[in-house]
Parts: structure tokens; sequence; C-alpha cells
């Protein structure tokens, strides 16, 4: 291996200032970054992401020669602090630590103490006139040796350390004599031995060798990927390795070690933060081992390191323009940095400490843009569970997290009781294996949804989202039995009088009420959008299909409603009978006396709508499901209808069979109703004509697009377009309207085909919106709905990067958009072009529509700040 493996770091030589962070990692580069301006750092050295990358290729073996510029590293760590590996009388001991390119927080591995060996502990007890500290310090590398490179249980070595308290008659580790710590060491090298099959390791090089592959192999433990996928990290080469010269905060009282952020990481004050330990050392903070004082209280303890703390923080934020997470350790009076990185936070901590970093003239408005990452919004819209409650909360399993916020509440397992116990006060999470349309009303009556089947563009999941409410999909360890009213997860049985709790961030479902708090938006928030608004030219629009939540999205900045579906219109009690009647009548006079029943509540609606958005553009989608989804599956359900419109109980059952479909998704749908059921339409198009005009003679603007879905040739769009524009110019005749009517028409592309012929089609649109969900159905082949079964197996293997429906595959799916955007503009130059699937909220999807060109993005209410912030960031990334 020809390239550079070993970077040192410290007062002689700085050698990884300036680098990539992809080569040393981002704990390497920032102790290069620190030394070079000053800071107090202990010297040490960074073994490079590319030798880990090796370490994997090789068969899990180091590769030759690494061991060879360690070995110089260390020698010129000698030489700096005058002190010798493995020395008898003044011992140079190094820590061990993982650090990637992207910060993963306690997911590697840490070696503490390493050098130390039966002789260097007691030239370690000499040098620092400290026997009981240096025995300490050997019995936690012994510790910690056998845990994280020999992989034993921590708890072998617990038994022991509790003979030796017991022995002496003490409960606390600190109150163990030097002599006990002594009798401990010999104890813990037993254990090592008994559990290993070898003597502790006494050659301080070899235990090194043996911590760099076991810091390597840390890499790929459980934990690490798994945090690896759930944060999105991908394609790192892998961790580095920091070697650094220990330095010791368990010395005595006037030492101790702490961890700290230079803002509040909860809530962006500018107010130092965090904990500190006296008489300790790192991994005690960390590990929770102890039970740590505030460093607000450090003054009481040392005023002077409190004070040259603030002077460090402030030295870091100018240097970084960032608010940072350090560790530091106090030796024996003496102040030293282990480690800065750039502090994990909120949400609502990030804006404000955006906002407040250009305030303070340490970055532009442009970078506070960019800093802020769009989906950690999020927190600030929607209610969320206290940090304390929910961490004390017994957790029964984990979904898939598909629509944020919290929700606590009693389960329901229909729709029927779910509004008949909401109608009666009670809070309510409906319970299913999997939603449709027709639980439209339980959905609306509940706090929150939690299906065991779907996935985070599920039914469920869609409409949860759009509705800002929390909702957990495919948790399939939850058993649901409808008919018993009870839910059964991992042998714990819950009935209708139990309490659960959803966090729709995580995805976990919780026993018991959880205490929840309410966002609250500031003026930063304000601020931030006003700048994103600034530099976005894409333009944000919302999925919406009531006032209420037109009103909502407007609220947030929405430009428009890219998505209105009518379908979602027709489940109310007073609708849903006459749609039946429609969907049951065999003649075409009987179908036009429903949907004449209809026309009147699709025109209030519309008018709510247009009223609204006050002007801006309304994309209504004509009815796009099959027509058994609006009709009773159950027999109870079905004698019911039965009753209500005078009918036998079993020619529903007959006509639910006849609308039976193997696979309704390809189905009896979309254009395809309009084109059997032209009335459908007919009344539709009157309806929203009708509105508009109405509208208009109040002085109410009103925009709509008329969209056609499935369509997948131009043929369709033709004959459909003309059904249009007759029914406008009918109901235009009809009411005697002489004003002008803003009326456009236009289709939905989600099928492989029309992206394919989007030339043809664009003749016959004023504009198109790609249904990015049907889209990636077709275009993989995959059931959103029942991909929950397979995903989580592709996502762990790396068949998937990331779930298709909730960021677009931009190679695959991302190629049919841009030939549709290409060809559709190649017919009319100036074809209006957005996407109304679930993928216009996420912020990646969002940089992907921004660069082939599209007009604009829509998506659910709530997530109408998140697409904002995005397009802004992808408007000066790509600029």
């Amino acid at each position: 291996m020809a390239n550079k493996m070993v970077y040192y770091f410290g007062k002689s030589k700085t050698e990884g200032k300036g680098k990539p962070k992809a080569l040393l990692g981002g704990k390497g580069l920032n102790l290069a970054e620190m030394t070079s301006i000053g800071l107090p750092v202990p010297p040490g050295f960074t073994i490079t992401t590319e030798v880990c990358d090796q370490y994997y290729k090789a068969g899990k073996q180091l590769p030759s020669g690494l061991m060879d510029e360690v070995g110089k590293a260390i020698k010129k760590l000698e030489k700096e602090l005058d002190k010798k590996f493995g020395d008898d009388s003044n011992p140079l001991l190094v820590s061990v630590r993982s650090g990637a390119a992207v910060s993963m927080p306690g997911m590697m591995n840490t070696i503490l103490n390493l050098g130390l060996n039966d002789i260097s502990t007691e030239g370690l007890a000499k040098a620092t006139k400290n026997e009981r500290f240096a025995y300490d310090a050997y019995r936690r590398l012994i510790n910690m040796f056998g845990d994280v490179v020999m992989g034993m249980d921590h708890h072998q070595f617990e038994i022991a350390f509790d003979k030796i308290k017991k022995k002496y008659n003490v409960s606390d580790d600190t109150e163990v004599p030097a002599e006990g710590l002594k009798e401990l060491c010999e104890a813990y090298k037993e254990v090592y031995k008994e559990h290993t099959g070898e003597m502790f390791p006494q050659d301080p090089v070899a235990q090194l060798e043996l911590s760099i592959e076991a810091v390597f192999g840390s890499w790929n433990t459980d934990r690490a990927v798994k945090y690896r996928e759930i944060e999105g990290i991908r394609h790192l080469l892998g961790t580095a390795v920091n070697v650094q010269s220990m330095v010791y905060g368990n010395m005595g009282d006037d030492s101790g070690t702490g961890v700290a952020f230079t803002r509040n990481p909860n809530t962006g004050g500018n107010k130092f933060y965090g904990e500190f330990l006296i008489n300790a050392q790192g991994e005690d903070v960390v590990a929770g081992i102890r039970t740590p004082q505030p460093v607000a209280e450090m003054p009481k303890w040392n005023r002077a390191i409190h004070k040259e703390l603030l002077e460090v923080k402030k030295t870091l934020e100018n240097h970084y323009a960032e608010m940072q997470d350090i560790e530091f350790t106090i030796e024996r009076g003496t102040l030293y940095m282990l480690q800065t990185r750039t502090g994990k936070r909120t949400g609502i901590a990030a804006v404000k400490i955006a906002c407040d970093l250009v305030k303070e003239e340490l970055i532009d408005q442009k970078e506070a843009v960019m800093r802020v990452d769009p989906n950690a919004l999020t927190q600030l819209l929607l209610p969320s569970f206290k940090t304390t409650a929910r961490n004390a909360a017994e957790v029964l399993c984990k979904g898939i997290n598909a629509s944020p916020g919290a929700a606590v509440g009693k389960p329901a397992f229909t729709a029927e009781e779910a509004r008949e116990r909401k109608d009666a006060g009670e809070d309510i999470i409906l319970v299913r294996r999997e939603t449709s349309p027709e639980d439209v009303d339980g959905m609306s009556a509940a706090v929150g949804i939690l299906t065991s089947t779907g996935g985070a563009t599920s039914h469920a999941a869609v409409v949860a989202r759009g509705w800002g409410k929390c909702c957990v999909a495919g948790a399939s360890d939850v058993e649901i039995d409808e008919k018993k009213k009870r839910l059964k997860v991992h042998g714990q049985t819950l009935g209708v009088n139990d309490v659960i709790s959803l966090d729709g961030t995580t995805g976990e479902v919780m026993l018991g009420a959880v205490e929840t708090q309410e966002p609250k938006l500031s003026g930063d928030f304000a601020k931030l959008m006003k700048w994103a608004d600034e530099y976005r030219t894409l333009a944000v629009r919302t999925n919406a299909d009531s006032p209420a939540d037109s009103k909502r999205a407007r609220d947030f900045g929405a430009e428009g409603i890219g998505l209105c579906r009518t379908e979602h219109m027709f489940f109310e009690p007073d609708r849903i009978i006459h749609m039946r009647s429609m969907i049951l009548a065999e003649e075409e006079k009987d179908r036009r006396q429903a949907l004449a029943k209809l026309l009147p509540f699709q025109r209030k609606d519309f008018e709510g709508i247009f009223k609204a958005m006050a002007g801006l553009p309304v994309t209504i989608r004509l009815l796009d499901p099959p027509l058994h989804e609006f009709l009773p599956h159950e027999t109870a359900a079905q004698k019911e209808m039965a009753a209500e419109l005078g009918v036998k109980a079993s020619d529903i059952k007959k006509r639910i069979e006849a609308l039976h479909e193997a696979n309704p998704m390809l189905g009896h749908r979309g254009c395809r109703l309009s084109i059997t059921y032209p009335e459908v339409l007919e009344m539709q198009v009157q309806a929203i004509t009708e509105a508009a005009i109405n509208c208009g003679k109040k002085k109410i603007k009103a925009h709509p697009e008329i969209m056609i879905p499935l369509v997948g040739t131009y043929k369709e769009l033709a004959l459909l377009r003309g059904k249009v524009e007759e029914t406008i110019a009918k109901t235009v005749a009809a009411k005697k309207f002489e004003g002008d009517l803003d009326i456009s028409i236009g289709t939905m592309i989600e099928i492989p085909r029309a992206c394919l012929t989007a030339d043809e089609i664009a003749e016959h649109a004023d504009f198109f919106s790609f249904g990015t969900n049907d889209l990636t159905q077709m275009a993989f082949g995959y059931s959103r709905d029942d991909i929950g079964g397979f995903l989580p197996d592709y996502l762990e293997q790396e068949i998937l990067d990331v779930d298709p429906f909730q960021s677009l595959d931009q190679t695959g799916v991302g190629q049919l958009v841009e030939l549709g955007v290409t060809k559709g503009r190649s017919a009319k130059k100036a074809l209006k072009i957005g996407i109304c699937g679930e993928h216009g909220g996420d912020p990646s999807s969002v940089e992907f529509c921004h660069r082939v060109g599209l007009n604009y993005v829509s998506c659910s209410p709530f997530r109408v700040p998140i697409a904002r912030l995005a397009a802004a960031q992808a408007a000066i990334t790509n600029s």
C-alpha cells in the first residue's frame, strides 16, 4: 500500500491539517486542526480510513508496513513527551479510539490506558507518586481490553470487583484503597485468562496492534451498521484510528473529565452546556457509571479551568463557525482538549444556532440556510414526547416511522369504532392490519395510526402525513385480532382500555401514556424560511383535500395545491351512501341520479379550497381508485348498506365480486374509470367549474387545474380532455357566466409508458405532474403496501440504499422522470411540470427535481417548510 497510512499531530509536527475528512475521519482531522490553532491537545497520530478499507479487503488483516509506520509515530511521541512505551520509570500510555468521516457517537470501540503492564504500572506509580491511581488505570485497561478487544462479558469483571469491595467493606469504586486495586488487577488477569485462554499481553506494541484491529473490527458491529442504516450514512471507506497520549482525569480531586457543547443542543441557547466528573476518566461520563455535575457548577470546583473552557469555546466557534461538541480532561489542574466535532442538536436548536451565528457575523445567510437539515424542521412542526418520559417508557415494538409526531391513545380496531369512541371523548389510536380509503373516517377521528403491514407510502402513511397525524406502519410484531378487539405484541395482550403511545419519528410503539409537548414556532423559524425563499427557484405546493389542510399549508408557505385527491371527499357518512348507489347502479340514468346528489358536496368542497388558496393554483385529480374501495367487504357492513339502500345484501355482494380485480393497482382505475363511466368525470368537472364561477362572483379568484390520472397513451388524454372542455363549456352556458375562467387541463405522469411517450401526451396537456408513488411501483414492480415484508433485508444487505418510496430512486425511476421532462418540453417548451408523489417532501428528491428542471414540488402540509428549505439548498448547491 503506497499511500501514507499514519499522520502525526503534536507540537513538533502536525501532518493532518487540511487533509480530507474522508481520509482522517472527523476526529483525526479536528485533532490536527485544534493542535494547529494552539489548543492544549495531547499529541498522537491518526491511522487513515484507507487502512480500514484495506483491512477488510485483505480478509481482516492489517496491511504490511502499517506497524512500521506506527512504530515511527510512537518514537516521535516518546521524544516529544520524554516518556517510553512500557517503561518502568516514566511510561508512555495512549488511548485508541475510532473516528469516521461522519460522527457515530458511541457506536465504535475505545481502549484507554494502553501500554500498561505489570512493570510499567509500577513505573507509573513512581512517576506520579500515586500508587492508587496507577493500579486503577491498570485494572481499567484489563477490563476494557478484555471487553473490547477479546469480546469478554464485562459482567465477569464486575463480579471480581464486587468481591474486592466486599472485602474492604466499601460500596463506591473510588473508596477501594491502593492495596485493594493491586489485588483487583491480579483478579482481573485471572478472569482474563479464564475466559480467553491467554495471559493478559505484557508487550505494549502487541496491545496496540490488537487494539487497532479491534477498532477497525468495530466498524462492522451490529450497532454500528444499524446506526449507519438509520442515519443514512453510506459510501465511507471505514473508520480511522486515533492513537493519542493519555492524560488523566482520575489523579485526585484536582483532576477531572467532561463532555460539553459550546451551545445548548436542545434549545440552541448560546450558553456553555455539559457535564463533568471530578477524579474520573472520560468513559465514566459517557458510560453513565457515575452521575456527573453540570458544567455550570464547575466554578465552585475550579474557577480558572471553567474560565479557560469558555475561552476554548470562543476559539473553537470562531475557527469552525459552528456549535461544537467537545471532550476534555483536567490533569492536576491542567486542561487538555481530547476532541471536538460539530455538535448534534434538535431541530429547534439548529434553527436558532444558524440564525444566531448570522447575527454574530460568523456565517452569512446563505450558509445559515445550508446549515439546517431540512428533515430536522419536522421537530418544530409536530408534537413530540418529552425526552425524560420517552426514555423511561417501555418499548413494545418498532415499525416504520411513516409519519412523524407523537400520539397517545387507546386502540380501536375499525374505523366505525374509532369514530364512535372519539365522539364519546376518547383519544384513539386506529390499529389496523392495513388501511384503505374506506377507513378514512376512522383515520380522521384517531390521534394516531398503527398498522402491522404497509410501508412509508402506504395509504395510512400518505393520509397521516397529509393530516399531520402520527403513524407507525409495518409493525410486523403486532398481531391484530379485530373480532376480539385486541392486539398482541411479544406475548403482551392489549385491549380497548389499554393505552399505547406512538412515536412516528422513530417508529416505536410504547406501553402507556408517554408525556408529550407541543411545538413552539419561534421568530427564527420565520427568518430562516424567508432566507430560504430568497434562494430557491423551485415552487412548493401542498397535497391537500380540505379547506383546513389548505389553510394549514398556506400558513406553512405553500404556493398552491399540487394534488387534491377527490376520492377522500366521498367517504363522509352523508356522501358515501350516494357514492355506493352510483357504483351499484346498472343503468347510466341511475348513476347520474346518484352523482347529482354528490355534486353539491363536491362543489362546496372546491369552493372552500379555492377560498383558502386565494388565487393560488389548485390541481384537482379526478377520481383515481378502483370502485371496489368504496364498498364494504365485511358481511355485517354489507347488510347495513343493503338496509340503507333498500336492496338485497346478496346484490351488494355480487357487485363487489364483479368489481374484484386480481391486481387493482393495475386495473380499472384512474382515467380508465372516466372512459367507462364518463358521467363521473362530468359531475366532477361541473362541480369544479361551478365552484370557480361562484368564487368569481364573490370576487374570490380561483385557479383550478384539472388533472386526469393514470394516462398511458395520448389517445386517453385527448379523448378525456375533449370531455372536460365540453363539460366546462356546458356548465358556463348553463350558468350564463360571462367572466374569465382560469382552468387548465393536464395529466398525472405515473406510468412508465407515459414517460416514454411524453412528447405525444404533451400535445394534449397544459401541465404534467409526476405521480412518483405509482411510477416507483411500476418501475420496480414493488407494491408499496407489501414492501415491508422484504425491505428490511434489502436495506440490511445494501441491495437498496434507501426505501424507494421514501426517497426517489434517481438512477432508475429518476431516468423516467428526466425523460418525461425532456420529451414533454420538446413538444411544448413552456410545459409546466411538477411532482405530487410523497417524494415531494424528501430533501434528496427535491434536489433531484431542481436539477432536472421541474417547476414545483408538492407535499403534505407539514412537509412544506422542509421542501422550501431543501429547494433553497438545492439552488445554492447547484448554482
